[in-house]
């Protein structure tokens, strides 16, 4: 029978094991916290849920970035409430993370030059779309997208970097000798944490 994980009783290494998972996945790109799941709620106040590219995840400051395009509806509907839930969920691991907390677009400073700077040209071709992300067509290609580096760097006003505080952290581990689930809150720059009925 495989051994339990270390973190299997333990409050603080399950919330330092959340906290591996979310850093790492940026890097390995088949992961399930490389793209999670995005809720945000929209101007009727019905939920909205689309996937995201994870780029970086920070357990000092409690942090999640990813990048959008200024033009979109989430980009609206993340300035409109200022707040945010990510999901992800493993299914090798048997592992669930949820992230909620306030959300802040950076569309004009440092942060967002520099995660502009740090991105992919093939990822950076996607804010040069026209028209802007969720308009109508009248067919499936009737975009158009970049195609010079002129062009691509054409698209970095539509660009913005998107940061997440974490204020409620939630973990469940599946296992079939008995679940372990867990949640954290925010406490000025320490997690509160409790065990959750699964």
């Amino acid at each position: 029978m495989t051994p339990l994980p270390a973190f299997y009783d333990d409050l603080d290494a399950s919330l330092a094991h959340l906290w591996q998972l979310l850093q790492d996945g940026p890097a390995l790109r088949r992961n399930a916290f490389h793209m999670p799941a995005l809720a945000t709620v929209d101007e009727a106040g019905a939920p909205q849920v689309r996937t995201i590219v994870l780029r970086e995840a920070d357990s000092g400051s409690g942090s999640v970035r990813f990048h959008c395009d200024r033009r979109s509806r989430k980009a609206v509907e993340i300035a409109a409430s200022g707040r945010a839930a990510l999901h992800g969920y493993d299914s090798a691991s048997k592992v669930q993370i949820r992230v909620s907390g306030t959300a802040v677009l950076h569309t004009d400073d440092a942060l967002a030059d520099a995660a502009w700077a740090g991105s992919l040209a093939m990822s950076l071709v996607c804010y040069g779309v026209a028209p802007e992300p969720g308009a109508e067509l009248s067919s499936g290609d009737a975009y158009s997208l970049p195609e010079t580096d002129a062009s691509i760097a054409a698209g970095r006003p539509n660009f913005c970097a998107v940061v997440v505080m974490a204020t409620r952290l939630e973990f469940l581990f599946l296992d079939r000798r008995g679940h372990r689930r867990a949640a954290w809150t925010r406490n000025g720059d320490r997690w509160a944490g409790t065990w959750l009925a699964p």
